[in-house]
């Protein structure tokens, strides 16, 4: 059983790592390691010192993996955003459901300006590409370019961390072109392999969206190649609702479909051949073939982490099988994570990976136990009577019931935690569509695969298509009859003392998992006295949203960006906002339950009393000193015009450093107190460090490009 902490450790370290207030250096963490290393042989064997200087040795080794791996990918991060001529070439193109092509670009060069500091990958919409464009070429047009965001809000997803371990270091749009370009650099074999992979996907893509076409076109795309840019929003949001949204996006369950679908057709056939099933291992060829198998579909889908680490749990069960060892063991899943954690301890933090081994663990945990209480009624009553079909059904259908039900209580903390989300009749969805991707979709997926190069893959296509028309009936059904699934901002402490519950209840046993229960009940206490965000403030300045008295949300935008304000409408626990309303329109109401703007000055009451103010300069904002507790300035130049400790002033300055901000009001009446709490600190960590580059980091306005003079005639003597 101690095997099994040894990911559990180094998980932890990773996790030390990316959470730490400051960037540690090698030498300080190889002081702790060798320190641990050199007294651990000195401890007395099976005592609780050396069991802590272990720990504290895997511990140590976890921090050292996630250094070793953001010194390694050292991403050159856009300090600001900029105008320029971009030059590039072409590493992924996704055609989105807006009609949009998203391109992910090797950078080549940069003019007028030519920047200092350039981004080696960036990626960037275009209205329209060339005819004919392919992985590989050239492209060359005026982009805008601008620096990966943070959180929208403190401790939400963060999307500068995930593009810097991506090799991400700025996204945009192009403003004029692209066109193509003859690039003067020849790529690399390296380049020509991945053009040529990410071409092949690209025509397989096509080609499943014509046959197929529409939404269930696009699903079947996604599931065969990793594409997802061409599904539509309103069927994503659908299997968000429902808890589908594990279908689309490639990773163990789609792994586990392909490697089963090839072993199962392998065994299959080798039963219609007695004497060659009798004669050779047939299993250890089937696992073979499901190995190589899920590496090619690997290979097809794009190669992405969650697919990557799907492969590589999946790759040690068939190992195991090979080596006739038990595949699906609470060691093999250790492993698995071992290796993840070794290649990308990044992913620690990740809502996939922590989803992925939550119900993996808690499957093969279950499935342990309903198999060890399953033989001790076997030793004492003898071997049950055969049942009937019926039976056999009910069987089957409960211990699939259990199945959705156990990997969605152990993953629903997480959903809940990176979210805010839950999904209500998630179990219901699962129980009814799960059957059509299991037996139909994914198996028909992998026929089509392989007779897909004979021109032979119409009829499976066809009965894909006809798989995923079935889940999505039930997903948008089901979607328009589920209840409002928000669940509010969840308190890190209350996750953390969960999932040490999580641990214990999959990786211990017998008497051990009472130890669970106290953690369970201290979980969930932290998690009742939570505190709800009362205002939340965009990282651009320019967005606000209060709690007001009514329970609901006000806004100081009536178009506000829909990803931050759905973010956050979770975090409030409220299903919609109340846009603002003009001075005119206002009908001298108070702003009790929404902003009230008027001349670049929008005010409104939080729930709890006091009064919120958004001014878009310093002028506007002077206007509400002395009647407001928090101002929000948003221009970078600004300074404190009130010069009144009582009032909370943040200009677009602080906002740029610290990134999105929010307030809990402290307190009662009069004696109520803003606590801000910022979603990125300084020191910057290396994934944050371009922030300090930024014009409104350094007090600085909008770039604004100087007009060039006009050119005076020229004078002629005659």
């Amino acid at each position: 059983m101690a095997f099994l902490f040894v990911p559990v450790l180094l998980a932890l370290g990773a996790l030390i790592y990316f959470n730490l207030p400051w960037e540690p250096g090698f030498f300080t963490l190889a002081a702790i390691a060798i320190a641990c290393a050199a007294l651990l042989p000195v401890a007395a064997a099976g005592g609780m010192v050396r069991a802590a200087l272990a720990a504290c040795l895997l511990t140590s080794a976890g921090v050292t993996a996630a250094k070793v791996e953001t010194r390694l990918a050292d991403t050159k991060v856009l300090g600001s955003e900029i105008t320029t001529r971009l030059t590039g070439r072409v590493v992924r193109i996704e055609h989105q459901e807006s009609g949009r092509v998203r391109l992910t670009l090797d950078v080549v060069a940069t003019a007028r300006p030519e920047l200092r500091y350039a981004p080696d990958r960036v990626r960037v919409t275009a209205r329209s590409v060339p005819e004919g464009l392919l992985p590989g070429a050239g492209v060359v047009g005026i982009a805008r370019l601008m620096p990966p965001s943070g959180p929208v809000r403190p401790q939400s997803y963060d999307f500068a961390f995930k593009r810097y371990f991506d090799g991400i270091g700025g996204s945009g749009f192009f403003m004029r072109g692209p066109e193509l370009v003859q690039l003067s650099s020849a790529p690399t074999r390296k380049e020509r392999l991945a053009a040529w992979i990410e071409k092949q996907r690209g025509n397989v893509a096509e080609r499943i969206m014509q046959r197929i076409g529409g939404t269930e076109g696009a699903i079947a795309a996604a599931l065969i190649t990793g594409i997802r840019t061409g599904i539509p929003e309103a069927a994503n949001e659908a299997m968000r609702i429902t808890g589908l949204y594990h279908v689309i996006s490639i990773s163990g369950l789609h792994m586990a479909l392909v490697g089963g679908t090839i072993m199962v057709s392998i065994r299959i056939a080798a039963a219609f051949f007695p004497a060659l099933a009798v004669r050779h291992p047939v299993k250890k060829y089937a696992a073979g073939a499901a190995l190589f198998g899920t590496g090619f579909y690997l290979v097809v889908s794009g190669g992405d982490i969650a697919a990557q680490r799907a492969f590589l749990m999946l790759g040690v069960m068939l190992i195991a099988v090979l080596f006739d060892r038990a595949a699906l063991t609470m060691r093999n899943l250790a492993i698995s994570a071992l290796i993840i954690i070794l290649i990308s301890p990044h992913e620690v933090i990740g809502p996939s990976f922590q989803m992925s081994f939550a119900a993996t663990a808690a499957l093969v945990a279950a499935y342990g136990a309903w198999s060890a209480r399953k033989r001790d009624r076997l030793a004492d009553r003898g071997p049950p009577p055969k049942s009937g079909m019926l039976r056999s059904g009910l069987s089957h259908a409960t211990a699939l019931a259990m199945t959705s039900i156990i990997a969605g209580l152990a993953t629903a903390l997480f959903t809940a935690w990176h979210f805010q989300q839950v999904s209500p009749l998630g179990v219901v969805a699962n129980l009814t569509a799960m059957p059509l991707v299991s037996v139909i979709v994914m198996p028909m997926a992998v026929l089509a695969t392989v007779l897909m190069p004979l021109g032979l893959d119409g009829f499976p296509l066809d009965l894909m298509g006809f798989g995923i028309w079935g889940m999505n009936t039930i997903a948008f059904w089901l979607a328009e009859r589920s209840a409002f699934d928000a669940t509010g901002a969840i308190p890190l402490s209350s996750v953390l003392v969960l999932t040490m519950a999580l641990v214990i209840l999959t990786m211990t046993g017998g008497v051990l998992r009472w130890a669970a229960v106290p953690l369970v009940i201290a979980g969930i206490a932290l998690m009742i006295m939570r505190d709800l965000p009362d205002v939340l403030i965009s990282e651009d300045a320019r967005l606000v949203a209060v709690g007001t008295a009514s329970g609901g949300v006000a806004v100081n935008r009536p178009r506000p960006n829909g990803f931050t304000i759905q973010n956050w409408l979770r975090a409030f626990d409220v299903p919609d906002f109340e846009p603002p309303r003009s001075a005119a329109h206002a009908d001298g109401e108070n702003p009790v339950n929404f902003f009230i703007c008027d001349e670049g000055l929008c005010l409104a009451r939080s729930g709890k009393g006091p009064e919120v103010a958004h001014a878009e300069t310093v002028d506007a904002a002077s206007r509400a000193c002395g009647t407001v507790r928090l101002i929000v300035i948003a221009d970078a130049t600004a300074d404190d015009p009130c010069n009144d400790p009582a009032i909370l002033v943040i200009t677009a300055r602080d906002l740029a450093k610290g990134g999105s901000a929010q307030i809990v009001w402290r307190g009662e009446g009069a004696s109520t107190t803003p606590v801000l709490r910022h979603a990125i600190a300084e020191p910057y960590r290396p994934w944050h460090d371009h922030r300090r580059f930024s014009r409104a980091a350094r007090g600085m306005g909008p770039y604004v490009r100087p007009e060039r003079p006009e050119t005076a005639p020229s004078e002629t003597t005659e």
